[in-house]
């Protein structure tokens, strides 16, 4: 049996142009032999549809649109499994299930519902969605297919360390002897998780004995991108094809007798930045926007923004802003006027030194006696904030913000200033891997001046100011980060653990609690780790912590 694993790009909310992206790609499959074409988890409606789910009229529209393709499918000779919300109406409590519908000659063969709802990190399933009470194995042309929904394939007790859920679906659905596994999935990515999925589902292709399939989700929405990646794995846990990462595409296989192949060379920093790419792209066009502004101060992490601004939407479509203040080295603007040279974009120049002045003179006499701090520092940054806005409302363009995760952890970011923007787009990479990707672009030609590259961190906000006046050193403070913000690390194990002095790990950790009201003010975070910055990271803003 030939079967395709459609890798489509849905978004949230648009039934007729996810149904016609299905549609489209049931008719290549269809044109290809497959008898069988595998789609996403919840691919009509889109993923995640978050409070969504709780408004009748979203929930009547998946229904129809599972109707509309019930009714296209008399037109196919390939069978789909679609992945769909449902009203649940079964007073559970809950708005909605989260249902595989396979789909064959205008007749539903199977609607299974989702039994595993994760509840951890970026999901929050529990809130809405009613779990499966059962599970059954369907027949299609003779072949019995066991069918589950992204989570329920993540709880082998034999693959991972600990268990999230007394139950393993798959352990249940073997006892009816299926001959394939099909999963559909909508697994966002962050580093490393290719590999993590593709070893996943070997192990459980060998315990299980029989062939696994699983189709995920490809696109950004919101701070969340989905690599794709979707693959076909034999009973003896070899891969048979995999899908390209990052992009939309149709692969076609027969499970029970196509060979193994090699698995794909898989470059983090490479997956990095094409999910950067992916993420800025599919967040800028599906708010319905074309065009983007990035404000250029000369430094490392505006300069990666705005080439990722580049590659995502078309030289054309990016503007960048340098705003020079009284202590913007004259490098500084310069550097950026090359780096705009090199990426092809429209590049302007708005002094802030005339606006600073006349801020300082009209805060004069209420700072009478006071001296400059912080204070006037945040100034130019805000004015600068403000010129951006002016711009994106007159231009219809967004603003993508600079700041990186290391700032964006210990504060050293401006409210209402180089925070102002649509989109993190690096605030998920600290300074350090900031460093690697800009490395790796710069690997066959100098896109990136190297002047960029060398320089000391700098905000350029007084006379010879660096980074390492307000803060460790990053080689030394992203491994802090790292360890606290992403793996939940105390400080005496971080001390103990990296070789750090206490005293500033604990230094390190009062600056990020401190900062939880930027955050909970910032602009979306694309994500690329295993904890980002934003929906699946939750904190109180007014509490007091033991460090």
């Amino acid at each position: 049996m030939k079967i395709a694993l459609a890798q489509i790009n849905p978004t949230v909310g648009d039934f007729s142009g996810n149904l016609e992206r299905i549609i489209e790609a049931g008719h290549r499959a269809a044109a290809q032999g497959a008898r069988l074409t595998v789609f996403s988890e919840l691919c009509v409606c889109g993923y995640p549809p978050a409070d969504l789910l709780e408004k009748p009229r979203f929930l009547d529209r998946c229904k129809s649109a599972v109707d509309e393709l019930v009714a296209a499918s008399r037109d196919l000779s390939t069978a789909m499994i679609v992945g769909t919300a449902l009203a649940a109406g079964d007073g559970s409590g809950k708005p909605a299930v989260n249902a595989a519908i396979l789909i064959d000659a205008g007749r539903i063969l199977l609607e299974q519902h989702k039994r595993l709802l994760p509840f951890y990190d970026v999901f929050d399933e529990q809130r809405y969605f009613a779990a499966a009470q059962q599970q059954q194995v369907v027949e299609l042309d003779g072949v019995r297919l066991a069918i589950t929904i992204c989570e329920d394939a993540w709880n082998d007790k034999n693959f991972w360390p600990r268990r999230l859920y007394k139950s393993d679906p798959m352990e249940e659905l073997m006892r009816e002897h299926p001959a394939l596994h099909i999963n559909i999935s909508s697994s966002p990515f962050w580093h490393s998780k290719r590999a993590i999925r593709r070893e996943m589902l070997a192990a459980i292709a060998r315990r299980d004995g029989i062939p696994v399939l699983m189709c995920n989700q490809v696109g950004g929405n919101d701070s969340l991108i989905f690599d794709g990646s979707s693959m076909a794995i034999n009973a003896r846990g070899e891969l048979m094809a995999q899908a390209g990462s990052f992009r939309e595409d149709l692969v076609i296989v027969d499970p029970f007798t196509a060979a193994p192949v090699a698995v794909p060379d898989e470059d983090e920093t490479s997956a990095a930045y094409q999910a950067l790419v992916l993420g800025t792209r599919d967040y800028v066009r599906k708010c319905g926007f074309s065009r983007a502004l990035v404000a250029l101060s000369g430094g490392i992490d505006s300069a990666l923004v705005a080439v990722v601004a580049k590659d995502a939407l078309g030289a054309e479509n990016v503007t960048a802003v340098g705003m020079p203040s009284p202590y913007s080295s004259p490098g500084s603007i310069e550097d950026s006027r090359r780096l705009a040279a090199n990426l092809g974009i429209r590049f302007e120049i708005i002094g802030i030194s005339g606006i600073f002045a006349e801020f300082n003179q009209a805060l004069a006499p209420i700072f009478t006696g006071l001296e400059s701090d912080i204070t006037e520092e945040n100034i130019q940054s805000r004015t600068r904030g403000v010129l951006m806005m002016a711009l994106s409302n007159k231009y219809g363009a967004l603003v993508l913000t600079t700041g990186n995760k290391s700032e964006m952890a210990v504060g050293y970011c401006t409210l209402y200033g180089d925070m102002v923007g649509a989109l993190a787009v690096i605030g998920d990479l600290v300074k350090t891997r900031v460093y690697a990707v800009c490395r790796w672009l710069d690997r066959e030609r100098e896109l990136i001046p190297q002047a960029i590259l060398d320089k000391p961190p700098s905000a350029e906000l007084r006379p010879g100011q660096r980074d390492t006046d307000s803060l460790p050193p990053y080689e030394v403070l992203d491994p802090i980060l790292e360890a606290y913000v992403e793996r939940y690390e105390s400080t005496d194990h971080i001390a103990e653990t990296y070789g750090f002095p206490l005293e500033l790990v604990q230094r390190v950790v009062r600056l990020v609690e401190k900062s939880e009201y930027k955050r909970q003010q910032a602009a979306p975070v694309l994500k690329v780790t295993s904890k980002s910055f934003g929906m699946g990271r939750r904190f109180p803003i007014a509490v007091k912590v033991q460090v």
